[in-house]
């Protein structure tokens, strides 16, 4: 069955079965490779997208389930994303990379829901998004930089 998905501000057609995840609709369909296949069982975060705004395993919701906006990590350009980003990098918090794309996600989640984080929101939003690297506390430091910032642009 074909439908049509809004993603990053785009439609997209997508002409296949109700039960094919979110995930492979955007790698494989649709070339939007930024999102990562880590588990496949919602327990790495590698996956993460938004949906209407809200932090999803993109590996667990299928085609047939979707409704509304899809943001993945190719369409989180803002100002706000930008300085998420260059705190990312003014902590050294990539290693490997692979986990990155979903991190972000889920860090821009948590400041828009939540725009000053003590450690333990952080901990609690940031929780599922698994790190090979084991770069959590460069993670934590990068999310409460981001946060500073975007009060004082605020």
């Amino acid at each position: 069955m074909s439908r049509t998905l809004r993603i990053n501000g785009s439609n997209h057609e997508a002409d296949l079965p109700d039960d094919v995840p979110l995930l492979w609709v955007l790698r494989d369909a649709l070339g939007l490779t930024g999102t990562k296949y880590g588990c496949g069982v919602a327990a790495c975060g590698a996956c993460t997208v938004h949906i209407n705004g809200t932090a999803v395993r993109s590996c667990q919701v299928t085609l047939g389930e979707i409704e509304g906006e899809i943001t993945t990590i190719e369409g989180l350009v803002s100002s706000d994303m930008a300085i998420l980003q260059q705190s990312w990098i003014e902590h050294q918090v990539a290693q490997c990379g692979y986990c990155q794309s979903g991190q972000l996600m889920q860090a821009a989640s948590l400041l828009s829901d939540n725009p000053s984080p003590s450690d333990a929101e952080i901990d609690s939003a940031m929780n599922g998004n698994l790190c090979r690297c084991g770069t959590y506390p460069r993670i934590r430091s990068a999310i409460h930089d981001a946060a500073e910032k975007l009060a004082r642009q605020g």
